[in-house]
């Protein structure tokens, strides 16, 4: 099955290590069926990750009693499958620029596959925490790589609108997930979760063979000696443009990661939820972050790219201060603080996209992979290791996570604030 898509110009550059930012060029647009099916598939592809994420979260406290582990022990395996996420998406970014995109994504979803029916039959903290890791591993081939498909066919304001429709698609991922992680446990034990993940994982790697088409070019891709890879790396390090809105884009992320993997704890411990009554306030939370992106979708047309990240940034400042002050009065219950935080996913839905588009679109496509693997790799392994600061004392309350949730929401603002008077941030060409 192929699709027809817009491609960038062929010419390539002599030393892609150093290439400048892609010239300003008109977008052709593509047949909106070839657009539909393109964000579906692409919408799977990034969702795998987060679905992987979030489907047990509701199981944590059922897993550390079956595996006899502590809860601190039990958090560390998502602080695993954000670990072989971000390492993955290093490996992965610059393979697809070698190889193309295909072959990576078809070896990625089979493994991840693999590793999540493994999952069913282990038997302690530690055997789980690896397989975890594999997933993690395996499941970053769709991050990284979507975004480069994204990349080769799209450019600038056009690439913000399609990275809203992608992350609408792929926010039901975690919105759905604790949901229908809380409704299999009412059918069986833990286990169940990752079954039905594991399918999930067979039905993504049919979509990639039949239904995506290699968006890179044969003449365009190039061999990746390791000093030359070194090299992109640390010019993409060195280019404001570059590392400042990925910089927003990790501390935010550190954000929400400390709310996804703190209050599963938190609601049940503290405020006396259920596991389905945390899928729904989950649910709800993650409608909100849905919400929020797409009107990101309708202000890209009334609004500057820096402009609307700038509100998102203010805005989840504000929602989660309004969460430590609640939880400083003692007016912190699960109605209000679901509340907060459908605020703050509301913002975060202006954030991500918007930080996404303005760090990849000054890039060639010749590294669209390398500097979408990099992105990913500074936005997980940063967002997630400053999540599990929420838990350094043993166990995680409504005052650690919040704590860690408004330093990291405070820092992307203030990293925004100080690259947009540098004049860090310019807003991508169309």
């Amino acid at each position: 099955m192929s699709l027809t898509l817009v491609r960038p110009d062929k010419r390539r550059s002599s030393r892609p290590e150093t290439a400048a930012p892609a010239p300003r060029r008109p977008v052709t647009p593509t047949p909106r069926r070839s657009v539909t099916l393109l964000v579906l598939v692409l919408g799977v592809l990034s969702a795998i990750g987060p679905l992987a994420t979030d489907l047990y979260l509701p199981a944590l406290p059922e897993i550390a009693a079956d595996l006899g582990a502590s809860e601190s022990r039990v958090k560390l395996t998502l602080t695993a499958v954000m670990a072989g996420l971000a390492l993955g998406q290093l490996v992965t970014g610059p393979l697809s620029d070698r190889w193309g995109r295909r072959a990576p994504l078809l070896v990625g979803t089979a493994v991840f596959t693999a590793s999540t029916f493994a999952i069913v039959f282990v038997s302690s903290a530690e055997a789980f925490m690896a397989l975890r890791f594999l997933q993690g591993l395996s499941a970053a081939t769709g991050l990284v790589v979507s975004r480069a498909v994204v990349r080769d066919v799209f450019h600038g304001e056009t690439a913000a609108t399609f990275f809203s429709r992608l992350v609408l698609l792929t926010g039901l991922a975690p919105m759905l997930g604790p949901l229908l992680g809380g409704q299999l446990l009412l059918l069986g034990p833990w286990q169940l979760i990752f079954g039905a993940l594991g399918l999930t994982g067979a039905v993504t790697f049919a979509l990639v063979l039949f239904a995506l088409p290699e968006s890179l070019p044969r003449e365009q891709r190039r061999r990746q000696d390791p000093r030359v890879l070194a090299r992109t790396f640390a010019r993409l390090l060195r280019d404001p443009g570059f590392i400042a809105p990925t910089a927003v884009l990790a501390l935010s992320f550190g954000m929400s990661f400390t709310y996804i993997s703190a209050f599963s704890f938190v609601s049940q411990s503290q405020f006396g939820a259920s596991a389905q009554q945390f899928s729904l306030v989950f649910g709800v939370t993650t409608l909100g972050m849905i919400i929020g992106n797409q009107v990101n979708v309708v202000l890209i047309r009334r609004m500057e790219l820096r402009r609307r990240l700038g509100l998102g940034l203010v805005g989840a400042v504000a929602a989660v201060l309004a969460m430590a002050l609640l939880s400083l009065t003692g007016g912190a219950d699960l109605v209000t603080v679901t509340a907060a935080l459908f605020v703050m996913m509301v913002f975060t839905g202006l954030i991500s996209p918007n930080a996404t588009a303005m760090a990849l679109s000054g890039q060639p496509s010749e590294i669209a992979g390398t500097s979408s693997a990099l992105l990913g790799t500074l936005q997980f392994g940063a967002g997630s290791a400053l999540a599990a600061t929420a838990g350094l004392t043993g166990s995680t309350t409504m005052a650690s996570m919040t704590a860690v949730m408004l330093a990291t929401a405070v820092g992307a603002a203030l990293v925004f604030l100080f690259a947009a008077v540098r004049g860090g941030t310019p807003a991508p060409a169309v």
